[in-house]
């Protein structure tokens, strides 16, 4: 009915089967003019109405130029239109003209008519789209447009040969009219294909679009990624930098993303919060119930008016049954199940696009199974025309290249989703962070807040890439099935039934190796806090020759880390095995039911491979689903982390009231403050008021509230009751300073505008300027995370002039004298602090536990125990006797020592310590480093020193060019760029085994014949489907097909199973080299490589390149083997099924070696920028929170939450491309693979009467595999590259060169050193080669039990002399001898055994107190005891519990500074050697304990030669003599009271110091 009106419309024929029924077959000229004419302007009319509503609303459009280009395509729109009014022309005057021919009453079918209008309208309309276009902001093309243009000239394909054929068939034309016309729009058709292909980039864009090409990128250059093109190509000539990276779209900014995220997370918290709300009210109610109930029991009337939280506490602790279910309500105590749909209605759009691309790939992916099934029915039956195999290859074609496409839009916005989610995420809890309350920062550590943003987030990040296979693998499993059951019917159920057993199987192994996961994780943290105590302790170890005592330790804790991992690995391939066997073990399950179920059902070429090419469609929904499900488990943890943090409270921002009326600067009316909201308040009824402009010092003892006073004022506390007021801005210096990782200028500008006048004054008033000149980038000095490149003074009065800089009405000092010498204490009170400072107008409070400075302030406010006692001036105070006086009696005595101590003169002006010897260098680099994994700080921290140090001995000033170089302490770590050395491949290999390396080798070239092997037999066994055709088929027969079938798939598993085993073996041993060939040598390296290299270096081999080796490389190594023999193995197949094939496939190869090349040099630099951009995000991070408090003072956040954006951004430049670059890879990939089954396919069809289908079978769903395995082969390739640097880095550092033999064959006597005599004779040293001398020849005697003070100004070489006594540092010229043996003969354990040293830093390792004292259980227990006594910490180790096996935390941190020092006291006095050296502590070592120290060395030590490094005078005053150093050269050596009289040197240290000869005999 349909085709009889078609036919009335066209005038002829509609459809009949004979026009294909023969060997040229062609379409009827009805089905020309209608179907294939209204696809394109059907598509083109539905599209349209989305474009005009823009023109219509735009009222005032953007005129952008007009470009040729438009101009161009506005005129080819325009000539079709004229030839649609021409053919409309032609057939009205074909039938109303004047030359008509009128003796024919037939008119032209009426589609002659309805053709040229449609066609006319149609060009009016694409006239209006490219209108369109070139208004819409940042369009170069348009997808519609595209998209018509190649559906209409494919269209036209069809009625462009039918109208040649006919024309060639009769020789003559017919309708020459419109045969012109036709050729004519056809040709006009094709170049505005050509143009749509084309980019019209707007001038005023071009700019945009050279940063980002992508912006300016076509449609088809968007959906093939060319745009990536120009990346690819620098890549490959030169290593990427970060320079070369592409701005960011807009939409992909951190700031665009943030505030997008923060929108709905704050709606979708609000509601999770009422929600959690809701629930604690029900709580409360239940418990009230509960409470009364038992209140009476017990008697504790009184105690239910009490807060019932309080009750409800106390009962959980006393009822253990209730325990359980108890923690399941505490792990709830947070408004929760917020995140996930914050994050689903942020990315709401881009998930349903990505949907339906899996959607449309899904569906595809059916097509080519069933293609097949046809292509091998065709080769089957000899009688089909050869044009059916063409469409079919050309089909294929076309599904493939589709498929490709989808599935690569797909990926693409899938990563870029994981990318988006992973930023918003870092966003948000950096955000959150700046505004955290105290209660929620007490819970996290930095170190866990820091992996919130690391780990948590990258977790969603990955499992945001693949989460839509949630709805796909379902689906994909459905429809297999469906299929499946069509082809082979019920006994699919067979090979279906393994697949779901395999489930379990999985799963079971997948629990177990989690379970040995966390266990090797365990192992795995231990090891690295102990090497990171190591690397943090080494000069500690290297100085007490402990290093095998911890060298050991590491060992174990290695062994029992690769036990665990072999298991692992056994496990893997066990899993492994499973998972080959599977494919063979599923088609063996399906074939035999098939062919045993009934004598009728015959195995046919079609069945088995079409089966076949489904069941490997199978195989990937039913792997990933289990490992999906794992990683969504993972990531719900993490969602529980990152919702608890997000969720928890803010500071609360009204504690601080800003009223301008009051007439105080600050005051605090009745407050009480606490830390916590439940906590006992720790400032109890505070008031205060201060006047504006006066200077108030705030003192008490220790703990009695001081910095939480400061704290409040800041509003850090949690205010239960009162109030404070503040009037103008706040400046904030902490107790200890809080350096950021910037220049030095950066740090005091901290964000103000630079002002030079000012800014000189700052530096004069905070007495930097001396320090200044020795740095070696004056103010552009970069200066190292933490401060790590400044001594403390130089940290806190950089910390001083920042607040100076800041020009706040407000100052909050919070005891910031006591870390520098008092001299230069007294010139910042002078000039900055005090009357005559430059603050002297403005409010300013001081903490303070100097006296000196009381007399000199407005107005003292004394602590006691969190209450104020008294306010008033010195003088009332004095007077009153009250608890200030007492705080005065406790530190004169320390005022009357301070007079002696202002130690070596001016100390600290002159602190040319740049870098102090690296042992006052804060030991805290916590293990974050090994987080912000990689790259941080080179260029010799030392070199920067001794540059310092020269100039300041010598007149010498450096060319300029050096100054630069010295300006960047941090420089990047040696980046590897371009390829990867072979030999580091034979390293490896080296390592595993040669032996091993062959074996396995060979059993995967078995396991692949094996596979192949088969697939023949099953192509073979098909075509006995033709030899007994109509015959019945013999049960020998069938049993022999389905034994040998079945043997072969069981001998490939059993292969793979022993190739994992043996790799596992290898890999492990391996592992098990390397890591102690590197700790080794790491212990071995001499002292100057750790000056000079950031721990978070070498603790990064450690961690990263070692896990590395342990896991990703043997996995990697394994995969890129299987999948080289997989493609080797289809290529020969195809080629045995085709030899035609082998013609194409050199092409292909070159092809894809020059993709492979291009695209594996620049994935691997941006994965390296990746790392390297990334670890800066962590290290601001955790130092914002680690300067929470200063940030907030000072009210910086927004700049600082702007840095963040800004750092992430820089990591984006690199993450996307490295996406992208996946993507060009992948659908350049996967084209040859297209191609690949195109011409297997195509060479199948031309030698068609030569092959039997089974082979045909076989070639083609072979080469439906390769696609997948040759994406993979290049990934995997790549991967194993950049996995493979972990072992050059790794083996950069075994082989560093070592310092002297620990253990030497000269060995000195037993009892050496006897007396204890040293003799230094022309002494110099260097501290490395190609550095001036620090010490000039020195010579001097020692005798027997003389006790010797060492003094000099900093970097006189004092430290450096204790250095060479341990031969830290070896000497350049002459030597040392104690008790006449030449130090320099024997080994460095025995040199270091017998001489004893109590260094400036008391450095603790964690283990137990008794391994503190002695790791190698050299001493009887009462020994140690007795050494306690001594050192007066018998009574506090009785008192813990475990005694001396108290476990001692990392650093030392639950012990106070004094306990350290006097442990180190009782190491010293334990090792009973002749000879001690004193490096006197810098560190404000209470007064009490420093003379602990003292007495027990003048007592216990008395009968040994000691020497001092005095860093205050009045230690020394009672040597025997005093060796005085300057500028590596002794000046002055001789009893202290003969150098006082000699008016030397020592004289005007000792006058600077306040210590005259008066002064000596009081002593």
């Amino acid at each position: 009915m349909c085709a009889a009106a078609l036919e009335e419309y066209c005038g002829s024929v509609f459809w009949n089967a004979s026009f294909l029924d023969r060997e040229d077959p062609d379409l009827p000229v009805c089905v020309e003019q209608t179907v294939l004419v209204w696809i394109p302007l059907g598509f083109l009319w539905l599209c349209v109405p989305r474009h005009l509503v823009s023109l219509c609303r735009r009222t005032k459009a953007k005129t952008k130029h007009m470009s040729k280009l438009y101009f161009c395509k506005q005129l080819v729109a325009s000539l079709l239109f004229l030839t649609a009014i021409a053919s409309l022309g032609v057939t009205l005057g074909e039938d109303f003209g004047p030359d008509r021919d009128t003796s024919s009453t037939v008119k032209n079918a009426s589609v002659y008519y309805a053709n040229p209008v449609l066609y006319a309208v149609t060009w009016i309309l694409v006239l209006l789209c490219q209108e369109v276009v070139r208004r819409r902001e940042g369009a170069v093309d348009s997808a519609t447009l595209f998209t018509f243009w190649l559906l209409l000239v494919l269209c036209d394909i069809f009625p462009f040969q039918t109208l040649l054929r006919e024309a060639l068939k009769l020789g003559t034309i017919n309708d020459v009219p419109r045969f012109c016309l036709f050729y004519i729009t056809y040709g006009l058709e094709l170049i505005a294909l050509i143009l749509s292909v084309v980019a019209d980039i707007p001038p005023e864009d071009e700019e945009r679009v050279k940063k980002n090409p992508e912006a300016g990128a076509t449609f088809l250059s968007r959906i093939t990624f060319n745009w990536f093109h120009s990346m690819v190509v620098k890549g490959y000539k030169r290593p990427l930098v970060q320079e070369d990276m592409w701005e960011l779209s807009a939409k992909d900014s951190t700031s665009y993303l943030n505030e997008h995220f923060q929108h709905f997370m704050n709606l979708e918290l609000g509601e999770a919060r009422v929600r959690y709300q809701e629930k604690l009210k029900k709580k409360r109610v239940k418990n009230r119930d509960k409470v009364h109930g038992e209140s009476f029991q017990n008697g504790l009337g009184k105690g239910v008016s009490q807060d019932v939280l309080m009750m409800e506490e106390k009962g959980k602790q006393a009822d253990g049954k209730k325990k359980k279910k108890d923690k399941k309500k505490e792990e709830n105590n947070y408004p929760n199940a917020w995140l996930i749909t914050t994050i689903y209605k942020t990315f709401k759009w881009i998930l349903i696009e990505s949907a339906f691309f899996k959607l449309l790939q899904d569906l595809l992916a059916f097509a080519s199974p069933q293609l097949l099934k046809l292509m091998i029915s065709f080769t089957h039956d000899q009688t089909r025309h050869t044009w059916e195999g063409y469409v079919y290859a050309v089909l294929l074609l076309v599904v493939a290249i589709l498929q490709s496409l989808f599935l690569q839009q797909y990926f693409q916005r899938c990563f870029v989703l994981g990318m988006k989610v992973r930023t918003a995420i870092m966003a948000a809890v950096y955000k959150k962070a700046l505004v955290v309350s105290n209660d929620v920062r007490k819970e996290t550590t930095v170190g866990e807040t820091v992996n919130l943003m690391s780990a948590d987030a990258q977790r969603f990040n990955d499992v945001t890439n693949f989460i839509h296979l949630l709805w796909s693998c379902p689906l994909q499993i459905i429809l297999s099935i469906v299929f499946l059951w069509l082809e082979l019917g019920p006994s699919v159920l067979a090979g279906l039934a393994v697949m779901v057993l395999m489930v379990p199987i999985n799963g079971l192994l997948a629990t177990k190796a989690r379970k040995l996961q966390v266990e090797n994780m365990k192992y795995k943290d231990k090891r690295l806090k102990i090497m990171n105590e190591i690397l943090n302790g080494i000069k500690i170890l290297k100085l007490y020759a402990w290093e095998p005592s911890f060298q050991t330790q590491v060992e174990d804790i290695r062994g029992e880390e690769l036990k665990v991992m072999k298991k692992f690995a056994y496990l893997t391939s066990v899993s492994t095995f499973v998972f080959s066997c599977a494919p063979a073990l599923v088609s063996l399950a399906t074939f035999a039911v098939f062919v045993g179920v009934s004598p009728n059902n015959v195995l046919t070429a079609e069945k088995a491979f079409t089966s076949i090419s489904l069941f490997n469609i199978l195989r990937f929904p039913l792997a990933m689903l289990p490992m999906l499900i794992a990683a969504i488990v993972q990531t719900s943890v993490s969602r529980k982390r990152l919702e608890k943090f997000l969720g928890g409270d803010d500071l609360e921002s009204d504690i601080i009231h800003h009223d301008p009326s009051f007439d105080t600067a600050v005051s605090i009316s009745d407050g009480s403050f606490a830390w916590e909201r439940e906590a006992e308040p720790l400032l109890k009824n505070v008031s205060l008021d201060i006047k504006p402009g006066r200077l108030v010092a705030v003192v008490g003892a220790v703990g009695s509230g001081k910095s939480s006073l400061i704290s409040a004022l800041l509003g850090e506390m949690h205010a239960t009751k009162g109030f404070i007021n503040i009037k103008g801005s706040l400046a904030f210096v902490p107790q200890q300073a809080w350096i950021q990782n910037a220049t030095l200028k950066d740090n005091i500008l901290f964000g103000s505008p630079h002002e030079e006048r000012k800014f000189e004054e700052v530096i004069e008033v905070c007495a930097l300027g001396p320090d200044l000149e020795l740095l070696p980038g004056g103010i552009l000095t970069e200066i190292g995370e933490k401060g790590i490149n400044l001594s403390g003074g130089q940290k806190q009065r950089v910390s001083l002039a920042r607040a100076a800089y800041s020009e706040a009405d407000i100052y909050l000092f919070d005891d910031p004298l006591s870390a520098v010498d008092s001299h230069v204490g007294k010139h910042l009170f002078d000039k900055l602090i005090g009357h005559n400072g430059i603050l002297k107008n403005k409010t300013r409070i001081l903490v303070t536990h100097g006296v000196s400075f009381l007399p000199h302030v407005d107005e003292i406010v004394v602590l006691v125990d969190g209450k104020v006692s008294e306010v008033g001036s010195y003088k009332s105070l004095r007077a009153s006797k009250g608890a200030f006086s007492e705080f005065l009696d406790i530190y004169a005595k320390e005022q009357r020592n301070q007079n002696h101590s202002e130690s070596e003169g001016s100390r600290d002006t002159a602190d040319i310590e740049l870098i102090p010897e690296r042992d006052d260098a804060q030991p805290d680099c916590p293990l974050e480093d090994t987080v912000s994994a990689t790259l941080k700080r080179e260029n010799s921290i030392r070199r920067s020193q001794r540059n310092g140090r020269l100039r300041k001995n010598s007149s010498f000033k450096k060319p300029e060019a050096e100054l630069n170089k010295g300006q960047k302490l941090i420089e990047k770590e040696t980046m590897e760029t371009g390829q990867v050395k072979f030999s580091v491949y034979m390293q490896y290999m080296r390592a595993m085994g040669w032996g091993y390396t062959i074996t396995v080798f060979v059993v995967y070239v078995i396991q692949n014949i094996a596979f192949i092997g088969q697939n023949l037999w099953l192509s073979d066994w098909t075509n006995d489907a033709v030899d007994y055709f109509n015959i019945t088929y013999p049960d020998w027969k069938r049993d022999t097909r389905v034994g040998v079938f079945g043997v072969l798939g069981i001998a490939q598993g059993l292969f793979v199973f022993l190739g994992t085993l043996l790799m596992a073996n290898a890999s492990v041993a391996a592992s098990r080299i390397l890591h102690s060939r590197l700790l080794n040598n790491m212990l071995r390296v001499p002292m100057f490589f750790y000056d000079t290299t950031p721990i978070g270096r070498v603790v990064n081999r450690f961690a990263k390149d070692i896990f590395t080796v342990d896991e990703a490389i043997p996995q990697s190594f394994r995969s890129w083997l299987m999948c080289l023999l997989g493609v080797l193995g289809t290529l020969l197949v195809i080629c045995l099924a085709t030899p035609f094939f082998t013609i194409v496939i050199i092409p292909l190869a070159v092809v894809y070696f020059f993709v492979q090349r291009f695209y594996v040099a620049t994935s691997r630099q941006l994965r390296r920028l990746d790392s390297v951009s990334r670890s800066p995000i962590y290290s601001h991070f955790s130092e914002t929170v680690s300067g929470l408090s200063v940030i907030r003072a000072y009210g910086h956040q927004d700049r600082f939450l702007q840095h963040n954006e800004t750092t992430i951004d820089e990591n984006l430049k690199s993450v996307y491309p490295w996406i992208v670059s996946n993507r060009w890879l992948a659908i350049r990939l996967e084209f040859l693979g297209n191609l690949v089954v195109f011409f297997s396919a195509l060479f199948a069809v031309i030698s068609r009467k030569s092959l039997d289908s089974g082979l045909v079978g076989l070639s083609i769903s072979y080469a439906l595999n390769v696609t997948q395995t040759l994406n993979w082969l290049v990934r995997m390739t790549s991967e194993l590259e950049t996995n493979i640097v972990a072992v050059e880095r790794v083996s950069e550092y075994t082989e560093l060169e070592n310092e002297a033999k620990w253990v030497s064959d000269t060995q000195p006597p037993e009892k050496w050193p006897k007396d204890g005599r040293v003799t230094f004779e022309d002494f110099k040293v260097r501290y490395r080669p190609g550095l001036d001398l620090v010490l000039h020849g020195i010579s001097c005697d020692i005798q027997s039990t003389e006790k010797i003070g060492i003094v000099g100004r900093t970097g006189a070489g004092k430290s450096s002399l204790t250095n060479c006594l341990f031969r830290t540092i070896e000497a350049a010229e002459g030597r040392i001898l104690i008790d006449d043996i030449d130090i320099s003969t024997i080994g460095l354990h025995d040199l270091r055994n017998r001489l004893t040293i109590i260094p400036q830093d008391p450095v603790l390792f964690s283990g137990t107190l008794r391994m503190n004292l002695d790791p190698f259980d050299r001493f009887s227990d009462d020994d140690i005891w007795r050494v306690l006594e001594l050192s007066h910490l018998k009574e506090y180790v009785t008192g813990l519990q475990e005694g001396l096996q108290h476990e001692v935390a990392e650093g030392g941190e639950n012990l106070s500074v004094g306990q350290r020092q006097l442990l180190c006291l009782a190491r010293a006095l334990l090792r009973k050697s002749r000879i001690l050296i004193l490096d006197e502590a810098t560190a404000a070592v209470d007064l009490e304990t420093d003379d602990l120290i003292q007495n027990t060395i003048r007592k216990e030590f008395s009968h040994c030669t000691v020497l001092t490094i005095a860093h205050r005078l009045h230690s020394i005053m009672d040597s025997s003599r005093v060796m005085v150093l300057d500028a590596g050269r002794i000046v002055e050596f001789d009893s202290p009271s003969n150098l006082l009289e000699k008016k030397g040197h020592f004289f005007a240290m000792a006058k600077d110091a306040g210590i005259t000869q008066d002064g000596i005999t009081s002593l």
